[in-house]
């Protein structure tokens, strides 16, 4: 009796060593070598690896929490693909380890951060949040900054430059990045329907693109409520008054636009809400529904004001701005000139938008920070910008 209960221990010992080692194999050594072959097999030839700078900024991501609030990995759920794009592919995270898929949805999933804000945005947002993001509850990382938005220390470069790799290298694989991996997945029909049939990679609602159609607004019905939904998505960058003093202004280059030194077409106005404007912080609002934006149109179209003398232009006015604008603002003043392609911030388009005497001669004497419109102090006198100014509001047609 005694042997035969030495020997049952013995046995029981040796079967659950055996089930230990057997659930290891079967649920990690297996799937490992699996998912392994997976990534070899759908992956493209080089996928780009993280710099030294994307690396540290991964540890700084990691040691600052952002995955207990932010995801990275889209699910095979239709909120998911129709919010944010298509659902993660396994070789996209090849180079994530440890992972940092996260967990829990409380801030926008990160899986397509890549091209969807400025590096200037990025900066304002870890310093303040709620500078360019009103409701936001992100807290502020002001350690990662020496004072201000615009003196990042070298972790806060860091940790943009790996948000901006999020992304990244489905992106650039392009059209046969896609058919490779196609061509590779060994997965079922609703697999294939959420992460290669999307029309967009990257769905994200806020990325601005260059151009593109915007659907029919609505005639404005209430003012006041426009006045709310502006005070909660514009005046952080815009200021309340549509001056371009928001709290969250003085990181962003190009500086958000003074509305009151403007008057703009519905058009305009339309096509930057639901567009945004490339190359610059202002992001698209395709996600907010139409009937707010059009009441958003009306308050912005209401900051309008009468700033700098009017004069008329002379005679001399359109050889002028033919010899020094109309390379990049076009002929007639529609940002269509031969030049306006070269350039990641379209020129302004004058036949949507009329700028103020005043706004005209600064833009012209000064230039515009952080876009391409260079000052022209230096080429042309002080009656030429002056004919200039007064010359491209004349495109504009009530």
């Amino acid at each position: 009796m005694r042997r035969f209960l030495r020997m049952s221990h013995l046995a029981a010992v040796i079967g659950g060593v055996g089930f230990f080692a057997m659930s290891v194999l079967l649920l990690g050594v297996w799937p490992g070598r699996v998912l392994q072959e997976q990534i070899h097999a759908s992956s493209p030839a080089h996928p780009l690896p993280l710099s030294a700078a994307e690396e540290r900024g991964r540890l700084v991501y990691s040691q600052n929490g952002c995955a207990y609030c932010h995801t990275q990995q889209i699910r095979y759920l239709e909120r998911d693909v129709r919010r944010f794009g298509r659902s993660t592919l396994a070789w996209e995270t090849v180079f994530d380890y440890p992972h940092l898929w996260g967990t829990r949805r409380i801030g926008p999933d990160l899986s397509r951060e890549y091209g969807v804000h400025t590096v200037d945005w990025e900066y304002q947002h870890l310093y303040s949040p709620r500078g360019v993001v009103a409701e936001s509850v992100m807290p502020a990382f002001p350690w990662l900054f020496d004072g201000s938005p615009d003196r990042p220390k070298q972790s806060a470069r860091d940790v943009v430059a790996y948000l901006e790799t999020l992304g990244r290298d489905r992106d650039i694989a392009g059209p046969e990045g896609e058919k490779h991996a196609l061509a590779a997945c060994n997965c079922s029909d609703d697999v294939k329907r959420y992460a290669f049939d999307p029309p967009l990679l990257n769905a994200s609602a806020s990325m601005p693109r260059a151009v593109g159609q915007h659907p029919q607004f609505p005639a404005p019905q209430d003012h006041a409520g426009g006045l709310k939904l502006y005070a909660r998505n514009c005046a952080s960058c815009h200021g309340k008054a549509g001056e371009g003093d928001g709290p969250g202004a003085k990181g962003l280059h190009p500086a958000p636009r003074n509305l009151a030194d403007h008057e703009y077409k519905n058009e305009r106005l339309e096509a930057v809400l639901w567009n945004g404007v490339a190359g610059t912080s202002m992001p698209a609002w395709r996600d907010t529904p139409v009937e707010d934006l059009a009441a958003m149109v009306e308050v912005v179209k209401g900051f309008r004001r009468g700033n700098g003398a009017e004069r008329a232009a002379s005679s001399a006015a359109a050889q002028i701005y033919a010899d020094n604008c109309a390379q990049c603002h076009g002929e007639h003043g529609a940002g269509d000139g031969y030049a306006a392609s070269q350039f990641a911030i379209p020129p302004e388009n004058f036949e949507q938008e009329r700028p103020s005497m005043n706004a005209g001669l600064h833009a012209l004497r000064d230039g515009v920070e952080g876009t391409p419109m260079p000052p022209f102090r230096d080429r042309l006198s002080e009656a030429e910008i002056a004919d200039v100014a007064a010359y491209v509001r004349g495109f504009f047609k009530p």
